[in-house]
């Protein structure tokens, strides 16, 4: 029933920005924190931001705090990730998350996107 479809992972050079998009259905979309987390290389996920339902509230990993940032859409069910200044350590898949209520560990999360690649080059 629920889907979370993600896009907007490609090829970018250091320095960059690049803005990941992600569109729920099957949910009352406002009612979920939306979370971004991203693959670490021991396969671990890494959480990067979340936003609460309304919008009112974000949070952020101290890995990217001042150079990312969340929002979202409502009235899109879309959530996004502004990624700037974009680094080789950025490099790796990154999920888009629902959670029925505020959390910051990806445990936390009902629903996951697919990932998408985001490519840094080096």
């Amino acid at each position: 029933q629920v889907q979370l479809v993600q896009s907007g992972g490609r090829l970018v050079q250091i320095g960059d920005s690049l803005r990941l998009s992600c569109t729920t259905s099957g949910l009352v979309f406002s009612d979920y924190y939306m979370g971004w987390f991203r693959q670490l290389p021991q396969k671990e996920r890494e959480f990067v931001a979340s936003i609460s339902g309304s919008g009112g509230n974000s949070f952020y990993g101290g890995s990217v705090k001042g150079r990312f940032a969340i929002s979202r859409d409502n009235a899109k069910n879309t959530v996004y990730l502004q990624m700037n200044s974009l680094k080789s350590g950025d490099r790796t898949v990154y999920y888009c998350a629902a959670a029925g209520n505020g959390s910051n560990s990806s445990t936390d999360f009902d629903y996951w996107g697919r990932g998408t690649q985001v490519t840094v080059a080096s």
